[in-house]
C-alpha cells in the first residue's frame, strides 16, 4: 500500500531514536532537524520503504543517511558489523556520487572522533565509489575488502551485477537508496535502473529496503510505484511518501526586459535583457543563470564577462559556464569555484538543475520559459542552499508569449500545481539487455524472469507475447537475421521453456551494456561534395526532405542523410522551417500547456464581458504578482487576438484553425496549446491527411503553441472540418507508424535500441564500430526486420519510443477525445493574407536563437504592424493602456 506520511516527529522524539554519540554530533552540528529529517529518520530506522520528495538544501542526504549511518555504529558497537555491503547508494551523475563520498565521509569521521573522545573506539565504516572511472585495482580491492556504503550509477549497478566475484558481495545489501529519483523516473536509466534492483532483491533473496530522494516532482503515488515495484499479487510494495515539496518558502517574480515587448526595437530588447541581468547580479553575491540551450549559455557568458568588466562588478575569470558539452575536469572546476565562493556568475544549460553540491547561491536567474512547473521549482530551488533561506528565482522573458507562459507557470508554482512525470512503459530494447544480463546468472524458468519482471513498475502490464518475441529474438529465433551479423546471445530450451547463457554473451554484455545512446556529430555536405559544417545527430533526427536550417550564416534545404553524412542544397530567399538550436529546446509540458490555455480564457472573457481594461490589467496585477507594464503586455496582446479574429481566441477549450496565405503557399495554422510532444503527434497525422487532399507535399512547423501546415501554393483550400475529424484516438497510432517510418528520427531511434537490445554491436572481439558505420547497419537492418516481422520486438520498440516518450501520443489521443466529445470546440479563421498575433510566433519559427532573436523580432514587429493597419481599416481601436497607444 503506498500511503502519504500524515504527522512527522518531534525533534526530541528523533534524537531518542539515534545513538547518543550520532545524537551529540547532530546537536553539536546542526541542533535542529529539517521537516524531511523528522519525517523519514524514524521511518528508515523502523524499516519502511520511503520515498522523500523536498526542495535542494532541506537535508534530504542526512534524512536518509543518518539512520543508517546510526544502524552502522550500532552493529560496530555490539562487534556485529561484517565486511559486507550494507547500503548501496544509486545517482544519475558521477559528480552527485563523489559529493555523496564527501558528505558521509565527514559526518562519519567527526562521529568517530566523539566516539574516540568518549573511549568507545574509533569505528571503521568504509565507503566507497564504483563507476567507470573508478580504477579496476581498486574494483578488484572491493571483493577483498567491500565498502559498507556503496556509491554507484545505474549503469555501474548492471555491471556489477554480473561481475562473478563482485556480484556475490551485492547479496547482503539492505538498502538500496536512489538518488534524484524525479530525473531517473522519466528516462530509460530509470527503467534500467528498476530492473537491476528487482533482480539484486530476487538474487538476495530477501527484501531490500528501498529508499528514494527526489526533488519536486508528481504525481507521488506514480513516483513510489517506481520505486518499490509491485508484489505477485498485482498490488504495489508498501511505501510511505514524506511529502516536503513545499518546506522551502519561494520567492519567483517575472520581469520585462523592456515596457514595450512589441515596439521596442530588436537590439534594444536585447541590450534591455543584459542591462536587467547587470542589475540583478549588482544586487547579489553569487547568481546562477539558466538559459535553454548550449549555445545560448556560451552567447551570454561571452556578453556578461565584457559587461561585467566594463561595469567593475567583477574580473571576467569571475563568469563561468556549465553544461554537457564542456570536458568533465572543466565542470569539476567551475563546481569546485563555485562552492568556493570563487564565482559571481554561472550560466548553465541544464546540467546544474540536479543537486550536485554547488555552495551558496543567492539568486536564480532564467532567461526564458523553463516549460514545466516542477523544472522551474527545481531550478529556482538551487537558491538559499538552506532550508530556512528563501529560494529565490527571477525570470526574463523575451517576448509576448513568453511573457505569457511564464506568468502562468510562475503562479502554478506558486500554487504548487506541478506537471506529470512521464515515466517509460514495457522498454523492450533494455528489456532484452537484462534478459542476457540474468543468463550470465544462471539458468532461469521462462515463467519465473517474467514474473520477476512483471513486478517492475515499467512492466507491470507486459504482455506475454512481447516478453517472449524479446526471448526468442535473443535466441536467434528469427530467421534470416543471421545474415545481417545478428546472432543468438542466448540459449533457450522450448521442451522445458528454460533459457541459459551462450558462449561469448559475457564479453559482449561488459562492452555494450547500458542505456545511454552514443550520438556523434552528423558532417554536412552539399550535393556536389562540398563540407559545410556540422550538426547535432539530434536536430537531424527532426528533419525532414524539404526542411530548411541556417548553418554558418546561410540557408540550406536538406535532402538526404547517409549514415553520420547529411546531404543538402544551397537555397536563396527561403524562410528556415526549423531552427538550429530546436533540437536543445525544451518541450512545454502538457499540463503547463493547459493552464497556459485557461489563463488566456480567462482574459479573454473579461473582454468578452465589457470588463473595464484598467481592471483587467490589475487583477492580471495582482492574481499574477506582475507589474503594470508585463500586465499591459498580456491584457493587449489577448486583446489584438480577440479584436483581429471577432473574439476568437484560442484556449483549453477552444481550438482554433487558421488560414493564413502568404506570397507562394496557404498555410493552415493550428492554435493547438497542448506543448510540442503532443502538437509534434498530431501536426505529422494532420499532416498526412491534408497532403492525401491536396495531393502533394505538406511542410511543418511546430512550436508548443500550436503547428502550421504549409501547402505550396496560393488559396489551395480544404474542408478543414472534415481534415480535424480524420484523425481519431483509435486511428493516431497506425497512421503516426505510417508517417515515421521513413523518417530520421525512426532511423535513429532504432539504432539507438538496436544497440540496447544487442543487435548492433559497438564494440566486438577488440574491434570498435563508428556510429557512421553503426548507422549504415542500422539502416539495414530495419529494411531486414520489417520483411521477417513487422511488430519484431526491437522496431515495435523504437516505434512506441518515439511515440510515447519522445512525442506525448497519449495526451495526443486525449486532446481527440476531448474534440470528439464536444469537450473542446473547433473553429475556423481565415483565409487571411496577414496572420493572427497569436500566430506570429509559429509562423516566425524557424529564426535564430533565444538571446539573439533579432530576424524574428523584426519579422513578428512587422507582422504586427500589419495587423495594427488592418485593424485601423476596420476601424476598430484597441484599448489605450500605454503599450495601446504605441501600437494605434
Amino acid at each position: 500500500m503506498i500511503r502519504l506520511l500524515t504527522k512527522c516527529y518531534s525533534d526530541e522524539e528523533v534524537y531518542a531514536r539515534l545513538n547518543p554519540f550520532v545524537a551529540e554530533w547532530f546537536r553539536r552540528k546542526y541542533g535542529s532537524f529539517t521537516v524531511p529529517q523528522r519525517c523519514a529518520i524514524p521511518l528508515i530506522k523502523d524499516g519502511y520503504n520511503v520515498l522523500v520528495s523536498s526542495p535542494t538544501g532541506t537535508g534530504k542526504t542526512l534524512a536518509v543517511f543518518l539512520g543508517i549511518i546510526d544502524d552502522l555504529i550500532n552493529l560496530w558497537l555490539d562487534g556485529r558489523l561484517e565486511e559486507q555491503v550494507y547500503a548501496i547508494y544509486v545517482s544519475p551523475l558521477r559528480a552527485l556520487n563523489n559529493d555523496m563520498y564527501r558528505n558521509l565521509i565527514k559526518p562519519l569521521e567527526e562521529i568517530s572522533e566523539i566516539m574516540e573522545r568518549e573511549g568507545a573506539g574509533r569505528p571503521e565504516i568504509r565507503v566507497m565509489v564504483r563507476t567507470s572511472d573508478t580504477p579496476p585495482k581498486d574494483k578488484q580491492y572491493m571483493v577483498r575488502h567491500p565498502p559498507h556504503i556503496l556509491i554507484t550509477t545505474p549503469e555501474s549497478l548492471a555491471n556489477a551485477l554480473v561481475a562473478p566475484k563482485f556480484s556475490e558481495r551485492l547479496l547482503t545489501a539492505r538498502w538500496m537508496i536512489v538518488d534524484e529519483i524525479h530525473e531517473l523516473a522519466s528516462s530509460k536509466r530509470g527503467v534500467h535502473l528498476a530492473l537491476s534492483i528487482e533482480r539484486l532483491e530476487y538474487r538476495a533473496g530477501h527484501r531490500l529496503q528501498r529508499i528514494g530522494l527526489s526533488a519536486t516532482i508528481a504525481p507521488l503515488e506514480e513516483v513510489a510505484k517506481f520505486l518499490v515495484g509491485f508484489k505477485d499479487d498485482g498490488s504495489p510494495r508498501d511505501c510511505i511518501i514524506v511529502d516536503a515539496r513545499f518546506a522551502k518558502p519561494i520567492d519567483v517574480k517575472v520581469l520585462i526586459p523592456v515596457s514595450d515587448l512589441i515596439h521596442t526595437p530588436p537590439e534594444e530588447i536585447n541590450k534591455g535583457i543584459y542591462r536587467l541581468l547587470i542589475e540583478l547580479i549588482k544586487k547579489h553575491k553569487t547568481v546562477l543563470v539558466f538559459t535553454n540551450t548550449r549555445s545560448a549559455t556560451e552567447r551570454v557568458v561571452y556578453k556578461l564577462r565584457k559587461l561585467i568588466k566594463d561595469e567593475g562588478i567583477a574580473d571576467m575569470d569571475q563568469v563561468e559556464a556549465h553544461h554537457s558539452s564542456l570536458s568533465r575536469d572543466l565542470r569539476l572546476d567551475v563546481e569546485e569555484r563555485l562552492k568556493q565562493g570563487k564565482l559571481k556568475v554561472v550560466v548553465s544549460s541544464t546540467s546544474l538543475e540536479l543537486g550536485i553540491d554547488i555552495g551558496y547561491i543567492d539568486l536564480v536567474v532564467l532567461l526564458s520559459s523553463p516549460k514545466s512547473v516542477s523544472r522551474l521549482l527545481q531550478r529556482i530551488g538551487r537558491a538559499g542552499h538552506h532550508i530556512r533561506q528563501v529560494s529565490k528565482g527571477r525570470i526574463i522573458v523575451v517576448d509576448r508569449d513568453d511573457l505569457v507562459e511564464c506568468t502562468v507557470l510562475a503562479k502554478a508554482a506558486l500554487d504548487r500545481k506541478i506537471d506529470r512525470v512521464h515515466i517509460p512503459r514495457n522498454a523492450l530494447d533494455v528489456l532484452a539487455q537484462h534478459i542476457v544480463g540474468m543468463a550470465l546468472e544462471r539458468e532461469w524458468s521462462v515463467e519465473e524472469a517474467y514474473r520477476l519482471v512483471r513486478r517492475v513498475y515499467n512492466y507491470h502490464d507486459l504482455s506475454w507475447e512481447d516478453f517472449m518475441a524479446v526471448i526468442r529474438y535473443l535466441a536467434g529465433r528469427y530467421e534470416g537475421l543471421e545474415r545481417y551479423n545478428v546472432y543468438a546471445k542466448i540459449r533457450l530450451d522450448e521442451n522445458e521453456m528454460t533459457f541459459r547463457r551462450r558462449k561469448g554473451a559475457r564479453m559482449i554484455f561488459y562492452l555494450n551494456s547500458g542505456v545511454i545512446p552514443e550520438e556523434t556529430k552528423i558532417h554536412v555536405f552539399t550535393t556536389d561534395g562540398r563540407m559545410v559544417g556540422n550538426l547535432e545527430e539530434a536536430f537531424l533526427q527532426i528533419l525532414t526532405p524539404g526542411d530548411t536550417f541556417v548553418l554558418g550564416g546561410r540557408t540550406y534545404e536538406f535532402i538526404r542523410a547517409v549514415g553520420t553524412k547529411a546531404i543538402v542544397r544551397r537555397v536563396e530567399g527561403v524562410k528556415p522551417t526549423v531552427p538550429s538550436w530546436f533540437s536543445e529546446m525544451l518541450p512545454l509540458s502538457f499540463d503547463s500547456a493547459l493552464l497556459v490555455g485557461e489563463f488566456r480564457r480567462r482574459v479573454a472573457e473579461m473582454i468578452e464581458a465589457g470588463v473595464e481594461p484598467s481592471r483587467i490589467v490589475e487583477w492580471i496585477m495582482e492574481e499574477y504578482n506582475l507589474d503594470r507594464d508585463a500586465a499591459e503586455n498580456i491584457y493587449q496582446y489577448v486583446l489584438e487576438q480577440y479584436l483581429y479574429t471577432e473574439g476568437l481566441v484560442p484556449s483549453d477549450k477552444l481550438l482554433l484553425v487558421e488560414i493564413y496565405v502568404d506570397d507562394d503557399s496557404t498555410n493552415y495554422i493550428f492554435h493547438y496549446l497542448f506543448g510540442r510532444r503532443v502538437n509534434d503527434a498530431l501536426s505529422r497525422a494532420y499532416a498526412y491527411y491534408l497532403s492525401r487532399m491536396v495531393n502533394g507535399n505538406v511542410r511543418i512547423t511546430v512550436t508548443d503553441n500550436g503547428f502550421m501546415l504549409s501547402v505550396p501554393g496560393r488559396y489551395r483550400l480544404v474542408d478543414v472540418y472534415s481534415l480535424v475529424s480524420s484523425v481519431t484516438p483509435e486511428n493516431l497510432r497506425e497512421v503516426l507508424r505510417r508517417v515515421l517510418r521513413y523518417t530520421e528520427l525512426l532511423k535513429r531511434r532504432f539504432r539507438h535500441c538496436a544497440q540496447r537490445a544487442f543487435m548492433i554491436l559497438r564494440r566486438y572481439r577488440g574491434r570498435e564500430k563508428s556510429v557512421h558505420r553503426m548507422q549504415l547497419n542500422a539502416d539495414t537492418v530495419l529494411e531486414a526486420v520489417e520483411s521477417i516481422d513487422p511488430e519484431f520486438p526491437v522496431l515495435k520498440e523504437a516505434y512506441r519510443e518515439v511515440m510515447e516518450d519522445y512525442m506525448d501520443v497519449e495526451d495526443a489521443e486525449k486532446v481527440l477525445e476531448w474534440i470528439r466529445s464536444g469537450r473542446v470546440e473547433v473553429k475556423v479563421f481565415g483565409p487571411v493574407e496577414v496572420p493572427s498575433p497569436f500566430a506570429h510566433n509559429i509562423v516566425a519559427r524557424g529564426y535564430s536563437d533565444i538571446v539573439l532573436m533579432e530576424d524574428r523580432r523584426k519579422l513578428i514587429a512587422e507582422l504586427h504592424r500589419r495587423v495594427m493597419e488592418l485593424l485601423r481599416k476596420r476601424g476598430v481601436q484597441p484599448s489605450g493602456l500605454g503599450v495601446g497607444e504605441v501600437a494605434v
